[in-house]
């Protein structure tokens, strides 16, 4: 069940933004949002967070200076997701910019997460140790990586670990640590994503080399403008999920004033070509949805160095032969992606999902890379946290199977696989992740186990209430207001987790309506006088007459021509 749920909208605050200039539409949207002032709105870099109060940012940028003044090589140890691939792409041309002519050498290394699984595990650390590395830096992973530390510490590595994700109760005896979520760490942004968190610490790192009068001998070494790298920040930090905070809607601003001002990496400009996209029009939900799921793609389905590759490339045409590849691998993706829907929506008919908290499926037969997709599309569907496993290697005690879980509101994912491991000691051989997304690693044979005893955790963690989907909307939406110009106008602002893009709901009649693709309801809807296109993708319910629609005003483009038009998230059907 689904209801919609209009958000309170404080009068005296719309008003106040209204009479601070802002269009009455936004005032209102931003109003329910829990913005003040049009202070808060204001996104220019001198409202960054400074980097001095991101705990250790200090010591990180003495070890990497230390390391180029050395000429030491140093080696990137990144993760096989869209933002472990721009943190690395950050700081690959971060630090080649920083340390030119210097004889340090910066390479990278992204490990098969099949072969090697997830963080800077002992067999990683074996394997980067092959590149004779003096430092590894890790991205958007390590927080864990305990053993792996241990490992580098044996063999004379240094270790600097960059992550966001949460800690558990041990730390890795690293010799830096940069989280903002690490304990001690006061950081006032909490919900950076790893690219976030790497672009800080090349912040901290070119203020370190300038008190050091490293750019000051009017050679080669010139300081290098590091907003310029703000394009990536911007796609990984809305790709991974992450809370947009003021902080991070800063980030994400400026890296999309960039790419329509068409000052964007190589990279990801033919990603936006092979994608058919324009970045003169980018917009966050580009970056969600058109062009993070390409690279991650690469990830999924094989090896993220080819989106790294893409990312650090300054060859417009090798870029463009490596974006056409993460095209073509995207397109594998989906149609991997919709084989295995069909397959789980078929083991779902054999789960009574009434009186289950929580879903667990698992076949022989699915892609590991493609597991997280499946699980979030289930758990849109059933409104349940959902983990879905696919086979993975065979370890001395059997068969093991890796699974990526996705939540809802009200139960936080890594918590609960925390309370499964307590009341199932060993059940659980690796796990990790966030409130939201988590992973975990059994063995094919305790997967009814976990199945059982996961469902009894969640329906233990989660409310009757929480189990009813809610969609928060912005009402109804001013009838002068369906047109390409307010359209064009939500458009440009920055939206994402944790501060959702507008979405309205009304009442329309339904004048016609056909199926596309076998698939798609495209609708032509009425509102008084006013005739509206409309169309819901992956649509459940085939509506009647009249109609009640959750919907976001969006622009369709056909033939060269604009139109407005509402894309429906929700439908509830009216007599």
């Amino acid at each position: 069940m689904t209801r919609l749920k209009a958000r309170t909208v404080p009068p005296r605050i719309q008003w106040q933004l209204e009479q601070q200039g802002l269009h009455p539409l936004l005032a209102r949207i931003y109003a329910a949002r829990g913005i003040q002032t049009r202070n808060e709105l204001d996104y220019a870099l001198k409202h960054l967070l400074s980097p001095t109060l991101l705990t250790h940012a200090d010591q990180a940028a003495t070890l990497l200076a230390d390391a180029i003044e050395a000429a030491a090589k140093i080696l990137i140890v990144a993760d096989y997701d869209c933002d472990g691939a721009t943190a690395c792409a950050v700081g690959i041309r971060a630090l080649r910019a920083l340390c030119v002519d210097s004889g340090a050498v910066v390479d990278y290394l992204v490990p098969n997460r099949f072969t090697y699984g997830y963080g800077l595990t002992p067999e990683i650390v074996d394997l980067a140790a092959t590149l004779t590395p003096d430092l590894i830096v890790t991205v958007d992973n390590g927080i864990a990586s305990i053993e792996g530390v241990a490992r580098a510490n044996e063999l004379g590595i240094a270790t600097l670990i960059t992550d966001h994700h949460l800690p558990a109760d041990e730390m890795p005896a690293a010799d830096c640590i940069v989280n903002p979520n690490q304990p001690g760490c006061e950081f006032p942004s909490k919900s950076m994503a790893g690219v976030g968190v790497m672009f800080y610490v090349m912040l901290a790192l070119r203020a370190e080399l300038r008190e050091r009068g490293w750019f000051a001998d009017g050679g080669t070494r010139r300081e290098p403008n590091l907003a310029a790298l703000l394009d990536l920040v911007a796609l990984g930090t809305v790709a991974d999920v992450v809370k947009l905070d003021r902080n991070n809607r800063i980030l994400v601003d400026q890296g999309l004033r960039r790419m329509r001002e068409g000052k964007l990496s190589p990279g990801l400009r033919a990603i936006f070509r092979a994608a058919g996209r324009d970045p003169a029009k980018a917009t966050s939900l580009d970056l969600g949805f058109i062009v993070g799921p390409r690279l991650n793609a690469a990830g999924r389905l094989a090896d993220m160095s080819l989106g790294i590759e893409c990312l650090i490339s300054d060859d417009e045409g090798r870029a463009l032969n490596i974006a056409q590849q993460l095209d073509a691998l995207n397109r594998e993706r989906k149609d991997i992606e919709s084989g295995m829907q069909d397959q789980a929506l078929s083991h779902l008919e054999s789960i009574d999902t009434s009186h289950g908290a929580g879903i667990a499926l698992f076949d022989p037969l699915w892609h590991q890379g493609v597991v997280g997709i499946l699980a979030s599309r289930i758990k849109d569907k059933q409104h349940r946290p959902v983990f879905v496993f696919a086979r993975g290697e065979t370890n001395d005690n059997g068969a093991v199977i890796k699974g990526s879980g996705r939540s809802i509101p009200g139960l936080h994912l890594r918590d609960a696989l925390d309370l499964v491991s307590k009341r199932a000691p060993g059940l659980l051989l690796r796990f990790g992740g966030h409130a939201m997304a988590a992973g975990v690693t059994i063995l094919e044979a305790d997967f009814r186990r976990f199945r059982e005893l996961f469902a009894q955790i969640a329906g233990e963690l989660l409310s009757p209430a929480d189990l009813t989907r809610t969609l928060d909307t912005d009402g109804p939406l001013e009838a002068s207001y369906f047109s390409l110009a307010t359209a064009r106008l939500l458009e440009n602002e920055v939206w994402g987790q944790g501060f959702p893009a507008p979405l309205f709901e009304d009442e329309f009649v339904v004048e016609s309506q056909r199926i596309l693709k076998e698939k798609h309801l495209k609708l032509r809807l009425r509102k008084g006088e006013q005739r509206l296109e409309a169309i819901q993708f992956n649509f459940s319910v085939t509506p009647g007459n009249t109609l009640r629609a959750a919907f976001r005003l969006a622009i369709n483009e056909y033939q060269g021509v604009q139109t407005p038009q509402l894309m429906i998230e929700h439908i509830e059907l009216l007599k």
